[in-house]
């Protein structure tokens, strides 16, 4: 498992050179070309999807508790910046937040429930999402397309009761049980931690009873995040000199969004997101080049965004420090 992410990385970036090369390297580097300072552009759209993602994800947090809109973007950008490029099977990201989170008053059994449900609602969301797109997908493409999407629309069709029981399974108390297994092995070695996970089952709990809250997260929030995704994606799409419709964004972004999702132990989706672009969007119609100067428009925005975002992250382990939390350390 040690050199697993490493080794993933490089796979994936066999895969995408194998891609571009397949497919005309050099339409894709003139498309990109093209779209110049357009590129930037697309880049900076990503501010709009950031935006609800930091409200909504505060609003999982007690009021008591709650860090300002601000500080909840900022870790937005790190989680997003640490997860999308570092070889951390994505969930690096949810650990930093979780040290940041405590450093402005937050709870540790606060901090992670809100993490824990935040996974939960998005990757529900996302194959709502993803359910959506290939309906679309199956009433406008081809026989052989729709096929291929009726497929995967099965799949994701099975994979929903899997995720209601992940959205339930909190009621089984399962960070206490396995707390008290732990503890039982060590001979009662780590009887505390049996409390603490209580209260991080206990915190999961009052979430998920706040309805109006989860409701407005999965329809509200996460709808318009992915609609700011989307638009990100067209406008891409159009500095690359495509007249793809803004619908057809909104299936890549969303079937995307998921394999990315099944892909976390890839660093950066690398190979991966390629890949992902030509098959979706051959099933949209696009052509392969094209897909792939999206796929390099993505990494654009990764550089130009989470490698600042990297910066800002050790900056931030010390400014976020220099405000002292009131809250209990338990």
């Amino acid at each position: 498992m040690k050199y697993l992410g490493s080794a993933a990385a490089l796979l994936g970036l066999m895969i995408a050179g194998w891609l571009i090369w397949r497919d005309d390297p050099v339409a894709v580097l003139r498309l990109l070309e093209s779209a110049g300072a357009g590129l930037l552009l697309a880049a900076l759209v990503h501010v709009l999807p950031m935006l609800p993602n930091a409200w909504d994800w505060r609003l999982l947090i007690r009021d008591a508790e709650r860090p300002s809109f601000a500080s909840m973007l900022k870790l937005v950008w790190i989680r997003e910046s640490i997860n999308g490029l570092l070889p951390v099977a994505r969930i690096g990201g949810e650990i930093v937040s979780f040290r940041l989170l405590g450093r402005v008053g937050v709870r540790p059994a606060t901090a992670v429930a809100s993490l824990v449900v935040d996974m939960q609602l998005t990757l529900i969301s996302q194959v709502v999402f993803a359910l959506i797109a290939l309906g679309y997908v199956l009433e406008q493409t081809s026989s052989d397309s729709a096929r291929l999407a009726g497929r995967l629309a099965w799949g994701l069709a099975g994979l929903m009761p899997v995720l209601l029981l992940f959205a339930l399974v909190q009621h089984a108390r399962p960070f206490e049980r396995a707390a008290r297994t732990f503890n039982r092995v060590t001979s009662g070695k780590v009887v505390d931690l049996v409390g603490k996970s209580a209260r991080i089952d206990q915190s999961i709990k009052l979430i998920w009873r706040q309805t109006g809250i989860v409701i407005r997260y999965l329809f509200i929030w996460q709808t318009l995040q992915c609609l700011g995704l989307a638009l990100e994606i067209w406008v891409a799409l159009r500095v690359l000199g495509s007249d793809a419709s803004f619908a057809t964004a909104f299936v890549l972004e969303a079937l995307i969004q998921l394999v990315s999702s099944v892909a976390f132990v890839v660093p950066g989706n690398i190979g991966v997101q390629e890949g992902g672009f030509v098959v979706i969007g051959g099933m949209l119609g696009l052509d392969a080049p094209t897909c792939l100067a999206l796929a390099g428009a993505r990494r654009v925005r990764d550089l130009l965004f989470f490698v600042p975002g990297l910066i800002y992250w050790q900056a931030a382990e010390r400014s976020f420090g220099s405000r002292r939390s009131t809250a209990s350390p338990k």
